[in-house]
């Protein structure tokens, strides 16, 4: 099962408060500015910075190449501002 949307319009890094890639087939959210990975459990996104793991320049180019190759959007979407 996926995460839902609605959750990951408002996700975050909890280091440095920007967004995330969210790979549902890895169960992770991933991101790309600190090369850190934030594991999904049970549907849970655990967002804590001590469960985080640093990737490899391998798997970083690995899950840069899938995110643009499958089309997998950041967390934190902007949501049209009213008039």
């Amino acid at each position: 099962m996926a995460l839902d949307p609605l959750l990951l319009e408002v996700l975050a890094c909890p280091e440095d408060k920007g967004p995330l890639l969210y790979f549902a087939d890895e169960d992770s959210l991933y991101n790309p500015r600190l090369r850190r990975s934030y594991p999904v459990r049970d549907d849970i996104p655990v967002m804590l910075v001590e469960e985080a793991t640093t990737v490899t320049d391998a798997d970083h180019d690995r899950l840069m190449a899938k995110a643009e190759a499958q089309g997998i959007a950041q967390t934190m979407r902007p949501t049209g501002g009213q008039s």
